[in-house]
């Protein structure tokens, strides 16, 4: 069976300002099966990253399925240790639970990062990434405290959990070396876990632009020549000789296959280049503009607009958007 999905334009990828797809939007038709969570968490980068967040800051990251768990989420090896020792009472299993869902139930419904305080006092982060609208995983962190806890704050925790004794000596330990975050750290785990959730996601949109297996030869050799040259000028000409078909014929199974003029193709695979390297903060529009193929800032803006749905520089800010504190 073949599935036909409605990709939408880069633009409706951006985490932070997700747009549905409309009549408006430069929509296109791609012949490949939909990317779901099972796909993106056989990524190895996924796994790295998992590990690379915990080193750089200290705290918990586990990419995790978009729908609301039916049982508490086991978020991995580098989860709070209090979190654990709660979780393992009734009471605190049933709380912790009631985080996850709620703040799942958020980032799904807002397409967007969004924090919640659990039973506990502590702050849960949950953000989504986003494809085409569809919310295909999430990136669950947090477990942290945003102001120093206090004795009151764990005798009413413990008592809560009905708990004393030995747990009781164990859960105090726990609890009062949990990491203390202030606003400025927080706002920066938020931007990490939003540049990864923005990978991630045009990571899946790449994936819509490559080649399909019902795609003739032509035009899957034609993407792949391209996607290696796409920081040259590149002509209709220049991809005819090297699939070698007639321009009439190339043009023909192109549109068919692709739903795009090679024109529109190559724009698309550009923009795709532009946005990983708006990214990074300290590259120049100027930078980005030849790095990604285009050749001057006007032709770049316009296009990128054209497709995303906002300039370049708004793009960039929607990365660095913020949590409401």
């Amino acid at each position: 069976m073949l599935w036909t999905v409605v990709a939408l334009a880069p633009g409706c990828l951006s985490i932070c300002a997700v747009r549905a797809c409309c009549r408006d939007c430069s929509c296109y038709l791609a012949r490949v099966k939909p990317l779901e969570f099972e796909n993106l968490a056989r990524l190895p980068v996924i796994q790295f990253y998992e590990e690379a967040f915990r080193k750089a800051t200290g705290v918990l990251l586990k990419v995790v399925p978009p729908s609301e768990p039916k049982q508490r989420l086991n978020l991995g090896i580098s989860e709070n240790p209090f979190c654990k020792l709660a979780a393992a009472t009734a009471a605190g299993c049933d709380g912790c639970l009631e985080t996850q869902i709620r703040v799942q139930r958020m980032s799904g419904k807002k397409l967007a990062a969004q924090q919640i305080n659990c039973f506990a006092g502590l702050t849960d982060v949950a953000v989504p990434v986003v494809l085409g609208g569809r919310h295909v995983a999430t990136l669950m962190s947090g477990q942290v405290f945003r102001r120093e806890p206090t004795e009151r704050d764990f005798k009413m925790v413990a008592a809560m959990l009905r708990q004393n004794g030995e747990w009781e000596k164990k859960a105090r330990k726990a609890y009062f070396e949990t990491q203390v975050v202030d606003a400025e750290r927080f706002e920066a785990i938020i931007q990490l876990l939003n540049v990864f959730a923005q990978y991630l996601a045009d990571f899946a949109s790449r994936q819509v632009l490559a080649s399909a297996r019902e795609e003739p030869s032509a035009v899957a050799s034609a993407k792949k020549f391209v996607q290696a040259r796409i920081e040259e000028p590149i002509t209709l000409e220049q991809v005819v000789r090297h699939v070698n078909v007639s321009r009439f014929y190339f043009c023909k199974i192109f549109k068919r296959a692709t739903s795009m003029t090679l024109t529109e193709y190559v724009a698309r695979v550009r923009v795709e280049k532009a946005k990983t390297l708006l990214v990074d903060p300290s590259l120049r529009i100027s930078e980005i503009v030849y790095t990604a193929g285009f050749g001057s800032i006007p032709q770049f803006n316009s296009v990128f607009k054209r497709i995303v749905g906002m300039p370049p520089t708004e793009y960039r800010e929607t990365l660095r958007s913020r949590l409401p504190f």
